[in-house]
C-alpha cells in the first residue's frame, strides 16, 4: 500500500519535467549552434571565393578583348584572383582558367574555377572529409573594333548623312556618322550605295538588304581626328585676274589670301595655301582649273562651290604633301587636306560639290562647320577623295566614286570592347 502511494505521488509530480526536456533538447541546441557557426564560415568562404573568381574572369576577359594583351589573359586573371583572396588564401586551390564557348561563339569567354577545403569544428564530427566549397565564374568578351571611313558626317545629333533619290555612291572605304540619334544615317531605297562599312554612333536607316551586313550601330567612341588641328594661314594679299584674250585668256595664281576666288577663265594654281576670307571659292565656271599641291582654307563665312555641269568645266586638284608645306607647323598632319574650313566659319549657305566626268579631285575636304550638298549633276571620280563635313547630303542623280584603300582613309575611332559576367 505504501509502495503504491509513493508511485502514485511520483506519477503526479511535475517538478523534474524541465530537467528532462533540457536533457533531451540540449544536444539539438548545441548541434544547431554548431551548424550555424559552420554555415556562417561556409558562407563567408563562398562569398570571398566567388568574388575572387568573378574578378579573375573579368580581368581575363578584358585582356582577351584587347588584341595587344590577349595572350596575357591567364596572367591577368591570376593576378586579380590573388588580389581578392584573403580569408581562404591558406586552403584554396590555384584557379583553373580556360577559354570556353558562349552563346554560339567560339572561345569567346573566360571560365575560372576554384575550390577551398578545410575541416570545421562541428561538421568534422560527422564528416570524414574536410568541408569543400566550389566557385565558378564565366565572362564573355568581344573586341572593340576600329573604324575608318572616307565619307564622314561630324554633327553629333540629328540626321547628319543622307543619300537620297537616284544617287549612286561607290565608296568601299566606308561611311560614318558621329550623330547618336535614331536617324544618324538615312539611305533611301532608290539610292545605290556600294561600301564595305557603315558605322554610326546612332542608328542607320537603309532599305537595301545588301547593306545590312556592313552596318554597325550604336558605336561609342567615334570621333573627329582633326578636331584639334589648326588650319594653316597665308597672309599675303592676292586677287584673281584673267589675262589675255580668247583662247589664250587665263589666270596664274599664287598662294595667299583672297577675299574671293571665283574662276572666270582657265586657271592654274601654284602649289601652296589659298585662304578664302569671307567670300566664295567658286570653281564652277566652264573652264579648266588645275592645282597640284594646293590647300584652300575657308574662314569668316567663306563658301565653297566645286565643279560645274558643263563638259567644258574641267577640274584637276590634288592636295599638298608634307614637302609642299615645309615651314608650316604640323606639316605632316596637314598633308593630304585639300579644303580646310575654320571651325567657326559659319558659312552663309551649303557648300556645293558638282562635277562631271572630267573632274579629278583628290585629298580630304574637311568642312567641320558646314553642310556639304552633292547635287544631282555631280559625277565625280577620284582615286582617293575623302569628305569630312558637319553634315553631308547626296541628292538626286549624283554619282560619287572614290577608290581609297580602307587602311589609307580617315580614322573615326573604335567601338568599346564588350565584357560581361555571364555565369
Amino acid at each position: 500500500m505504501k509502495i503504491r502511494s509513493v508511485a502514485s505521488s511520483l506519477v503526479d509530480c511535475s517538478r523534474g519535467n524541465a530537467l528532462i526536456i533540457l536533457s533531451l533538447g540540449l544536444p539539438i541546441l548545441i548541434g544547431g549552434a554548431g551548424f550555424a557557426t559552420d554555415t556562417a564560415q561556409w558562407y563567408m568562404w563562398r562569398r570571398e571565393l566567388q568574388h575572387a573568381v568573378d574578378q579573375a574572369a573579368y580581368a581575363g576577359a578584358w585582356a582577351r578583348s584587347n588584341p595587344l594583351a590577349e595572350s596575357d589573359y591567364r596572367t591577368r586573371a591570376e593576378q586579380e584572383y590573388a588580389a581578392n583572396i584573403s580569408k581562404v588564401a591558406d586552403f584554396d586551390t590555384a584557379p583553373v582558367i580556360a577559354l570556353a564557348d558562349y552563346a554560339g561563339g567560339n572561345q569567346n569567354s573566360v571560365l575560372v574555377t576554384s575550390t577551398a577545403s578545410k575541416r570545421l569544428p562541428f561538421s568534422s564530427l560527422f564528416m570524414n572529409a574536410p568541408a569543400t566549397i566550389r566557385a565558378t565564374a564565366q565572362a564573355s568578351f568581344s573586341e572593340g573594333l576600329s573604324y575608318n571611313a572616307c565619307l564622314i558626317a561630324l554633327r553629333d545629333e540629328g540626321n547628319s548623312l543622307k543619300i537620297g533619290g537616284n544617287a549612286e555612291v561607290k565608296a568601299r572605304c566606308g561611311l560614318a556618322a558621329l550623330s547618336c540619334d535614331d536617324d544618324a544615317i538615312i539611305i533611301d531605297g532608290s539610292a545605290d550605295v556600294d561600301t564595305d562599312s557603315i558605322a554610326a554612333c546612332g542608328r542607320v536607316s537603309v532599305e537595301d538588304p545588301d547593306l545590312q551586313g556592313v552596318i554597325v550601330e550604336n558605336v561609342a567612341g567615334l570621333k573627329d581626328i582633326y578636331a584639334d588641328l589648326e588650319p594653316p594661314t597665308n597672309d599675303t594679299p592676292r586677287s584673281y585676274n584673267c589675262t589675255g584674250r580668247g583662247r589664250n585668256k587665263q589666270a596664274s595664281l599664287q598662294p595667299g589670301t583672297y577675299s574671293s576666288l571665283v574662276t572666270a577663265c582657265d586657271t592654274v594654281l601654284a602649289s601652296g595655301i589659298y585662304v578664302i576670307d569671307g567670300g566664295e571659292l567658286d570653281l564652277t565656271h566652264n573652264s579648266e582649273v588645275v592645282g597640284n599641291g594646293v590647300m584652300f582654307v575657308l574662314k569668316n563665312g567663306a563658301r565653297m562651290k566645286l565643279g560645274g555641269s558643263g563638259s567644258s568645266n574641267e577640274i584637276n586638284l590634288t592636295p599638298p604633301t608634307a614637302a609642299d608645306l615645309l615651314g608650316y607647323p604640323n606639316a605632316d598632319e596637314l598633308a593630304g587636306i585639300l579644303v580646310f574650313e575654320h571651325r567657326d566659319n559659319n558659312p552663309s549657305g551649303d557648300h556645293i560639290l558638282n562635277g562631271n566626268s572630267d573632274s579629278l579631285i583628290e585629298g580630304l575636304i574637311y568642312l567641320p562647320d558646314g553642310n556639304l550638298r552633292i547635287n544631282g549633276t555631280a559625277d565625280v571620280a577620284a582615286q582617293c577623295l575623302q569628305i569630312s563635313a558637319y553634315s553631308i547630303d547626296i541628292r538626286g542623280g549624283a554619282e560619287l566614286e572614290t577608290l581609297c584603300p580602307l587602311n589609307e582613309t580617315t580614322e573615326v575611332g573604335s567601338s568599346i570592347a564588350d565584357v560581361r559576367l555571364v555565369a
